[in-house]
Parts: structure tokens; sequence; C-alpha cells
């Protein structure tokens, strides 16, 4: 199988992301493991409370994120991949991120899954605006 066919859905989108949609994406009775990656906006980080956040993208952000999914999944003996994030304004609460990977054992799906948000957190251009509660702001993530 291909890498090509491994990858089954890979976005940036400002729409929500949606949990089922990605598992669906994914479905192979092949598959006896699927593991599973949801982040999440939260209300604080580094001991200071976030009101909300908005996510932007380098126009190459979609390749690079191909990229990334293309070489874990030749790393890894897996059957499928998904990772979608998004862009815009997002609130408390709102997922982020997903990715997910299946494969016919858990510990490749996990590894695969690990590898896939570790190095797109830090490979591909998409940046954090944060706001803090205080009225205090911050990018991470840029260059």
């Amino acid at each position: 199988m291909s890498e090509r066919d491994v990858v089954r859905l890979v976005e940036l989108r400002e729409s929500p992301l949606e949990v089922g949609e990605v598992v669906g994406a994914l479905e192979d009775r092949r598959a006896g493991a699927l593991t599973l990656f949801v982040g999440r906006v939260r209300d604080h980080d580094h001991g200071r409370g976030v009101s909300g956040l908005d996510y932007s993208a380098h126009p190459t952000a979609v390749a690079r994120l191909e990229e990334v999914a293309r070489r874990i999944a030749a790393d890894h003996d897996i059957l499928g991949l998904a990772a979608v994030h998004r862009t815009g304004t997002l609130e408390i609460g709102d997922v982020a991120v997903i990715v997910a990977t299946t494969s016919a054992h858990r510990e490749v799906a996990f590894a695969a899954s690990r590898d896939l948000i570790d190095t797109l957190k830090n490979e591909v251009p998409v940046w954090k605006h944060q706001r803090f509660d205080d009225g205090d702001e911050e990018w991470v993530g840029t260059p």
C-alpha cells in the first residue's frame, strides 16, 4: 500500500473539527487499532488564565502537513492516517487539532499518532495568538 492510500484526510480549516469525520475517514476492516488525539483550547497556560486564541497558518502549511503525513506513513506500518487543524478564532473548549492513525496492532498506532502530533507541532507553520484574561497576549510557535 502506498503512502497516498494510507494518508486519508489532511486539512487546515476554519470550520469546527469533528472526531466522527476523522474516525470515518479511517474506517478499515483490517485495523485492529485506532488511536486518536484531540487537542482542545484550554483555559490556562503557564499559570495564566486564557480567554481564547486565534490560529493562523502560512500559505505552505497544508503542503507541509501533507509532507509530514506522508513521512509518518512511510516510517510506521500503519493502515490509515488523518490530521486536521483549525485556523481562525477559537474559544475555550474548541477542538484545535485532531490526529489519528490505524494499524493492525495498538503499539504501532500509538507510536505513529505520537510521532504525527509531535512532528505536526514542530514542523507545520501554524501559529497561535493567545489572549489572556488580564488583557495581555502572546504569539506561540512563530519563527
